[in-house]
């Protein structure tokens, strides 16, 4: 066990404790009478939608005692993005990463989604992905009320992220206080159109909400239903890389390119019930439920190129040698990248793939308040949520024969601006009669005699927190502290991953040819210059029995099993300031989280003992520790709607969980059994692995921001800058670890350690930035641009993380050193429209690789832009009902990653189309 209180840990404690006390006592010194202004009565004006939502943010930013960032629904039922990571992506310092067109997972302040943690109703969230990132596409806009980003944390803030945490809210009936029903409704269509056979271009979503108030307000209940069945399609170039060539220039080594129609189809319920009978009692129960379900369609071919390779006993005849690709001379040549030229020899690989994710999301949560007097209050929460997930990631090959066997083509090819290679061929690929399901290359023969024919991947994932939570106000009286806060907050955490894999081969080897029942129309691959590509159902042809799926008993499978443990209890105390400094008001928070963490894994470790077979032992492993977490938050109102933000905090993130893995894919190298074997130079043992024993990032933290509000708070302007000082950063390296009681085959091993590349704690680093933004309405600046605005933001940040001080160091994932955000409004009379545009630079991603695995690799700079119009009924019969127009990524943006800082080498290119919708809202 660790306890952690650094050096660091105490001067932030003793900073924020010794400003408290400079405060209380330089502010009682000064304190004043403040004269009472004369109320001025004022009429009522009710604001509704985009503006409304403007305003509404705008209230919650500057009423919260830390620095956030907050989004609020149009209406009920109306937040204006497809997802939740789009509206989010628009906020000052917030970023989101596209994954086939939508945005999925944010980057808060240059730190990626595993060093944010999402709240729901300010309980902890499980995940559906891999790791502790959330995939915030799970949940329907449609049944949030609100969303706020914690930039800083205060210490009642439970399971607070490192980056930030964003707490998505659900409406409260009570609170909402009237009568409501909306209906919406949505088409939606890609101007790419259906790319694959079997598969729509349009779709549909539709919204059912429901908020009353009962029993003279005492008791509120609110519902929600929320339906999408979304299409999205996607032309798609994937290079493996690029090799040197024999003259010393670079080449494309192979291709890999398709494209992809998927089908979103997600259904997600809300659910809260209110009671508050009296001014002391109140409990809330709330429910969320979404299923997801989302299938991709992926066609395409493969061309190995320059890494293609021969086969068979070569050099001989084409009946026992396939040659390997032959680049002809004349091929064209700029700045040390062959961009054109001819291809020989080149055997092409037919793919017809499927993604398919089905997952659950389950989250109840039940609070009590309980005001026992004046001074006191009490309160209780409990809290479930878990998620279960299965993937099937199928690939299916098909050919002109079996490994050497088949008619080989001539390719030629051109780079475009775009980094794209484009092809002309002499084979038809859409031939049922010449393509056939086969094993092209003969992948996999150490496995299936003579090669796949395809490979099935099934994970399954399943999370699961439990949480208590027990917490006190006591309201203090002539005193800088208007109250402090208590609480105790216990968690259990359990997080698994089953590692599920298979190899397809036709049964009693040879080729099969595509069952006409499965057979689809041909996929048009003219986009890459292949006219059509042979097309067939894939998932129909593996559970019809045509294929026989043999289980991958490798160890690199056998040790892809996991399970994680995290039992975390919480212990908060904090401060809360109402108090005057130098005569201004000063408000804010002082507190202290002490956290103790226990974490175990359980898992496989497993090697290679020969093609097809392996030896396995369970393993086990964990630690626990404790660390003080000090924060304080400072709000200083120097002038009227003039404040001047400061905050300290030391935060933390705990590692990601396939980080904290106890398995290990190991091997013993006989030849090395000697007795000079030494742990760190000969050992026969090597392995790869995760570690149980990790410890958290930690982070301290400095926030500065300058506040200004005006137009009745109907605008803003900020000015923020922040620093974070990493003290240790999660990273991959050799470490010597222990074999003990590890199969060796029956060898007696001279010694038990040896390397293992292992996820460690290394040194950290720094993260600084500087954020601007501006929101206001303008007709302050003439009547005539009444129901105009603007919103905009820029955000500059900067690192250098070096976890091991002998390397240089490392890109910060996740992190673009600018960002911009802008949208254009205006809403009057009934009349709205919006357009909206996201920056970011050049990024270091985590996208998918060879076997649906976690890769790193740069992405290109990007600006997306949407757009909307729409118009509501304000009076007359059809009073309450607004219909809508949306365009999303107007200017076709692609996704576009590359190797070594040259964006020529381009790996993923991806080009999304543009999506519109249509619909009506009616709500009373």
């Amino acid at each position: 066990m660790r306890t952690q209180i650094t050096r660091r840990t105490r001067l932030l404690g003793g900073a924020a404790l010794g400003a408290v006390a400079a405060l209380a006592f330089v502010g009682t010194a000064s304190a004043q009478d403040v004269p009472q202004e004369e109320v001025t009565q004022v009429e009522e004006v009710i604001v509704t939608g985009i503006r409304a939502s403007v305003e509404a943010s705008i209230a919650a930013k500057a009423n919260n005692t830390s620095i956030v960032e907050v989004i609020s629904a149009e209406d009920i039922g109306k937040l204006p993005d497809v997802s939740i990571a789009e509206s989010l992506a628009r906020l000052p310092g917030v970023t989101s990463q596209r994954l086939d067109g939508r945005s999925q997972l944010i980057s808060i302040r240059g730190l990626g989604p595993d060093f944010t943690t999402a709240l729901l109703n300010g309980r902890e969230l499980v995940t559906t992905g891999d790791n502790r990132g959330v995939e915030f596409d799970q949940f329907p806009s449609e049944l949030l009320g609100s969303v706020v980003v914690y930039k800083t944390p205060d210490a009642t803030l439970i399971g607070q992220g490192l980056a930030g945490t964003v707490d998505l809210r659900t409406v409260r009936p009570l609170d909402y206080g009237r009568q409501t029903v909306a209906l919406n409704y949505r088409h939606e269509w890609n101007e790419l159109g259906a790319l694959n056979s079997g598969t729509t271009d349009s779709g549909d979503r539709y919204t059912v909400s429901y908020i009353d108030q009962f029993m003279d307000d005492t008791v509120g209940l609110a519902l929600g239903y929320a339906h999408m069945s979304s299409p999205y399609q996607s032309e798609r170039f994937n290079a493996w890389g690029y090799p040197t060539y024999s003259d010393g220039n670079l080449l494309t080594g192979g291709v890999k390119p398709y494209v992809m129609s998927s089908e979103l189809e997600r259904d997600g319920y809300m659910g809260v019930l209110e009671w508050r009978p009296n001014d002391r009692f109140h409990t809330t129960l709330d429910a969320f439920y979404s299923e997801f379900d989302n299938t991709q369609v992926l066609r395409g071919i493969e061309f190995p190129l320059a890494w293609g390779g021969s086969s068979g006993a070569c050099p001989g005849t084409p009946d026992v040698c396939r040659p390997g690709p032959s680049l002809r001379p004349g091929y064209v040549v700029d700045d040390g990248l062959i961009v054109a030229g001819t291809w020989d020899n080149i055997k092409g690989v037919v793919r017809n793939d499927l993604n398919k994710r089905e997952s659950t999301l389950t989250a109840i949560g039940w609070n009590t308040e309980f005001f026992a007097n004046d001074d006191w209050t009490l309160g209780l929460d409990l809290n479930y949520s878990e998620v279960e997930r299965h993937d099937i990631i199928l690939e299916t090959n098909a050919g002109t024969g079996r490994n050497i066997d088949g008619a080989l083509d001539t390719l030629g090819f051109e780079l475009t601006d775009d980094g794209v290679t484009r092809f002309t061929s002499q084979l038809d690929y859409a031939d049922p009669s010449l393509i056939v399901i086969t094993s092209p290359q003969g992948w996999g023969g150490d496995v299936i005699p003579g090669g796949q024919v395809g490979y099935m991947n099934t994970p399954t994932v399943t999370d699961e927190i439990k949480a208590v939570r027990l917490t006190a106000t006591r309201a203090i009286h002539e005193s800088p502290f208007k109250s402090l806060s208590f609480g105790f907050n216990h968690s259990e955490r359990q997080k698994a991953f089953i590692n599920d894999q298979f190899y397809l081969g036709v049964p009693g080897g040879g080729d099969l040819v595509v069952p006409s029942e499965l057979l689809l129309a041909p996929t048009d691959l003219g986009y890459l210059g292949i006219s059509q590509v042979l097309s067939y159902d894939a998932l129909g042809l593996v559970n019809s029995g045509a294929l026989d799926l043999v289980r991958n008993p490798n160890a690199d499978v056998i040790a892809g099993n996991w399970e994680v443990t995290e039992k975390v209890s919480t212990t908060y105390a904090m401060a809360n300031i109402d108090h005057t400094l130098f005569g201004l008001p000063l408000t804010g928070n002082v507190g202290v989280q002490v956290v103790h963490t226990e974490q175990s894994s359980e898992g496989f470790s497993a090697r290679q003992v020969a093609p097809g077979v392996s030896e396995t032992v369970a393993v086990s492993g964990g630690d626990e520790y404790t660390e003080i977490l000090p924060s304080s938050n400072f709000i200083l109102e120097v002038r009227e709607d003039t404040f001047v933000r400061f905050a300290l905090a030391r935060t933390l993130a705990r590692p990601r969980m396939d980080d904290m893995r106890a398995s290990r894919n190991y091997s013993f190298n006989v030849a090395n059994n000697i007795p000079s074997a030494q742990p760190d130079l000969n050992s026969p043992w090597s392995a790869s692995s995760g570690n149980p024993e990790l410890q958290p990032y930690i982070a301290d933290v400095v926030d500065l921001s300058l506040e200004k509000y005006f137009a009745d708070r109907r605008g803003y302007v900020s000015l923020a800058g922040f620093y974070k000082h990493l003290e240790s950063f999660v990273y991959t390296h050799n470490q010597i670890v222990d074999f003990t009681g590890y199969p060796t085959g029956g060898v007696v091993p001279v010694i038990n350690s040896g390397l293992s590349s292992s996820p460690d704690n290394g040194e950290g680093g720094w993260i600084k930035g500087v954020e601007f933004a501006v929101s206001t309405p303008l007709d302050i600046f003439h009547p005539a641009l009444e129901g105009f605005g603007v919103i905009f933001s820029a955000s500059a940040t900067d690192s250098e993380i070096q976890p091991d001080p002998t390397q240089d160091p490392t890109p910060l994932p996740g992190l673009s050193e600018t960002v911009v955000n802008g949208t254009f409004y205006y809403e009057n009379n009934g009349f709205q429209a919006r357009v909206s545009n996201r920056y970011r630079s050049d990024f270091l991603g985590e996208v998918a690789g060879f076997g649906n695995g976690r890769t790193l690799r740069s992405v290109a700079a990007e600006n997306v832009v949407d757009a909307q119009i729409g118009y509501e009924f304000q009076s007359g019969p059809l009073e309450g009902l607004s219909i809508l127009a949306q365009a999303n990524n107007l200017t076709d943006e692609p996704f576009k990653t590359f190797e070594n800082g040259d964006e020529r080498r381009t790996i993923d290119y991806q080009s999304y189309g543009r999506t519109f919708s249509v619909g009506i809202n009616y709500r009373y």
